[in-house]
């Protein structure tokens, strides 16, 4: 297959090494930082005992309280079976509970316990240096600036990310 590129022109070739000027480089940059922040954030959670998968199911429990699965599903970029392990998970480990949903037999709303809610305390706790070392690379007031920035591209205003 080969790509309809002017004659005379070269295409970008995407790479995500600083002063790449593809249409993919902020993208590859992005997933590039998702990997490193991934990285020191399972570090900060191994010691309590889960995995950033189970902390995305806690963060959405305590933004939003008791939720439906497929809801958590759709919150956590998770398919079903995976959000149903994950939920498994948290339950074994006393950090979750599944509830009936009044008025629909077949939904179950899953609930943070008050060891989950210990456990996700625990964790920012647990995280704060890693944070600060995450971002010890940026000068005086760069993290406050990527943090504002990252915010308003993920949250776009009037839009959909």
């Amino acid at each position: 297959m080969t790509a309809d590129v002017p004659h005379g022109t070269t295409a970008s070739r995407a790479t995500d090494r600083p002063g790449d000027v593809s249409p993919f480089a902020l993208g590859l940059l992005l997933r590039r930082a998702h990997w490193h922040a991934a990285a020191v954030m399972t570090e900060a959670l191994r010691p309590l005992g889960i995995e950033l998968r189970h902390f995305a199911v806690l963060i959405v429990l305590v933004d939003r309280g008791p939720t439906v699965q497929r809801d958590l599903a759709a919150a956590t970029g998770s398919d079903k079976a995976g959000i149903m392990r994950v939920v498994d998970d948290l339950e074994r480990k006393g950090l979750a509970v599944r509830r009936s949903v009044p008025g629909d037999r077949r939904a179950r709303a899953v609930m943070i316990t008050p060891a989950g809610v210990e456990l996700f305390d625990a964790a920012h706790v647990a995280a704060e240096p890693m944070a600060e070392r995450l971002v010890a690379s940026l000068g005086p007031g760069e993290a406050g600036q990527l943090s504002e920035l990252l915010t308003r591209f993920a949250h776009p205003v009037g839009g959909e990310a």
